[in-house]
């Protein structure tokens, strides 16, 4: 079983992947920013850690990284604050990578977003380019490590129940998928070694989670 990082682990798909780990015996431990959401982590079977990764260095990173196998990125500064999504999302999301890769952990899973990369398109005016141009910064860091790196490119979410059932492929038309879903397929990439330097791009869809990502690889 291996040992799972979760960075931002009190995120709605976070709490939801930290469940499915521990349900399969996986040891989870999770970051958090607020020490009153120990009990919340606790309750889906994953160990609290408080760090906040805003102000934590490369070294203070390297040091909490000890002894895991997978770091999963699942934070974000919620949009709102210009700098601090540069802060979070871009800055702090490039120093995990390299204190992941200073303390030897093999693989590193981004929770990103469909539309992230140079193409974007979002315009400088909208108060969504921020997001845009840090998520599209930290995968183009990704790519460039050392890392065994999984992308994952959800589009829009919902809260809705999950499928189970999605769809996949580079050139997918943006549209809406569970967090329920996302979690999953996050969860069956952190169990299988074999999406290394792989971006899934990915809607609600027909085909069942495992035969989706299976066809990928």
């Amino acid at each position: 079983m291996a040992a799972v990082t979760v960075i931002g682990g009190h995120g709605k798909i976070a709490l939801r992947l930290a469940q499915q780990l521990s349900d399969a015996r996986h040891e989870v431990t999770s970051w958090i920013r607020n020490a009153d959401q120990s009990a919340d982590i606790e309750e889906v079977g994953a160990t609290p850690a408080v760090l906040d990764v805003e102000s934590l260095s490369v070294e203070q990173m390297t040091e909490a990284f000890a002894g895991a196998d997978v770091v999963v990125w699942s934070a974000g500064a919620g949009g709102g604050n210009p700098e601090r999504t540069i802060a979070v999302d871009r800055d702090a999301a490039i120093r995990s990578m390299e204190a992941a890769v200073a303390a030897g952990v093999p693989r590193y899973v981004m929770v990103s977003y469909i539309g992230s990369g140079p193409d974007h398109g979002v315009p400088q005016d909208n108060p969504f380019f921020t997001y845009a141009q840090a998520k599209t910064d930290a995968d183009a860091h990704l790519r460039e490590t050392s890392l065994d790196w999984t992308i994952l490119g959800p589009s829009t979410l919902t809260d809705d129940s999950g499928t189970g059932r999605i769809e996949v492929g580079d050139d997918l038309e943006p549209g809406h998928v569970t967090r329920d879903d996302v979690a999953t397929v996050a969860a069956y990439v952190v169990k299988h070694d074999v999406f290394a330097r792989t971006t899934v791009l990915f809607n609600n869809g027909e085909t069942p989670i495992k035969l989706a990502l299976d066809a990928i690889v």
